[in-house]
């Protein structure tokens, strides 16, 4: 079955184009090249462990519907009504668990840490998301949804999201009542005290008010999270708040209370830790990033953008070492670039070993030393 994330990553990328386009015509500054490149290099992480994970994923989900389901769905057209109701309300509850379980936001807060809103956040996303969201969707399997239709089903309620991650964009009516839409999620990614933990919808957004999770976009939203990612870096996103959660664990005095952080809400502690702080207003991580070094870094991301979309199509035709190396690259050179947007020192030095490696294997590659790798 066609990936349906792989096959639309040529639409993302003209639809961020028109989104750049469309809001310099309406004078308006949605994007910061330093900050799209780090979504991007988020969103592209994630496909890479999926390229790995992902079968292994659907594996587990196939043997419970294989062997435990509980039903067996009469008709094609019921299958498809169940996964794709079931899969948006099944979302809702891990989207609101990954807020409000510290550990499962460890994995989630890389979707919020953009300062920035706009379609390339909608790329930004976790690298572990789909082993935190797998558990949650998993009844689908005993009420008999097929793996293919659950999968196509979560594809599209994926792809749903995409367009809603944008400033350009109003209140459409009616339709605010029953689809999630740009302007809830926008209170969505905000850390005005208003609307901080609430809508959490896929497609629908009548979940939030029949659960009390609903607010309305009235003030500005101030986006982030609500201590600042001070970084532009893809590959640090990834891991910088289970430091920070591992930091914070070991301040507290007693084993039990190291052990409930990982199940409370983020903002949970006894009293010499604090307490997260809402935001109406302040400035954004502004580090100023030469253009040159914009421009080099978005030119050295196109690449890997193919790389990824190659390597999201075609995997299972390479050697499995091939994949990994490739990944590998990818992931260094990732965050070679994070590390040059954000001027740190070992970045030159990384990116000088970056080129490098990537001209030998080149090299290697038309060589004839590994073309056998195609044949896997």
């Amino acid at each position: 079955m066609p990936d349906l994330i792989a096959l639309s990553i040529p639409l993302f990328l003209l639809l961020i184009g028109g989104e750049v386009l469309l809001a310099r015509h309406q004078g308006l500054r949605v994007y910061r090249v330093a900050d799209a490149v780090g979504d991007l290099g988020c969103g592209i992480g994630q496909q890479l462990v999926l390229v790995l994970a992902g079968g292994a994923l659907l594996a587990v989900y196939a043997g419970i519907y294989e062997r435990h389901r509980l039903l067996e769905l009469p008709s094609a057209w019921l299958q498809w009504a169940v996964a794709l109701l079931g899969v948006d309300f099944l979302y809702y509850w891990w989207h609101r668990a990954s807020h409000r379980m510290t550990l499962m936001w460890a994995v989630h807060v890389v979707h919020h840490q953009s300062e920035d809103y706009n379609l390339a956040v909608a790329l930004r996303q976790a690298i572990l998301s789909g082993f935190t969201s797998l558990p949650f969707f998993l009844p689908l399997a005993l009420l008999g949804v097929p793996p293919l239709v659950y999968l196509a089903a979560n594809g599209i309620d994926t792809l749903y999201q995409f367009w809603i991650h944008t400033q350009l964009v109003g209140r459409l009516g009616p339709l605010e009542r029953v689809l999630n839409t740009p302007s809830h999620h926008r209170v969505h990614h905000a850390v005005n005290r208003e609307y901080l933990d609430k809508n959490y919808g896929g497609i629908l957004i009548v979940w939030d008010r029949l659960f009390g999770t609903f607010a309305e976009e009235r003030e500005q939203p101030v986006y982030g999270t609500t201590k600042p990612f001070a970084t532009f870096n893809p590959v640090w996103a990834q891991v910088a708040y289970f430091q920070e959660l591992w930091q914070r664990a070991r301040a507290l005095p007693r084993w039990s209370d190291r052990l409930r952080v990982l199940a409370m809400p983020p903002d949970w502690g006894p009293p010499e830790t604090g307490t997260a702080q809402a935001a109406s207003v302040r400035a954004r991580y502004g580090r100023e990033v030469p253009r040159g070094r914009e421009i080099y870094a978005l030119l050295q991301l196109a690449p890997l953008i193919v790389a990824t979309f190659l390597l999201m199509l075609r995997s299972s035709a390479l050697h499995p070492m091939a994949t990994v190396a490739g990944i590998g690259l990818v992931l260094f050179s990732l965050l070679s670039l994070g590390g040059l947007l954000d001027g740190r020192r070992w970045a030159w030095p990384a990116e000088v070993a970056r080129l490098g490696t990537v001209a030998a294997v080149g090299a290697a590659w038309m060589g004839g030393v590994w073309p056998a790798a195609l044949g896997g």
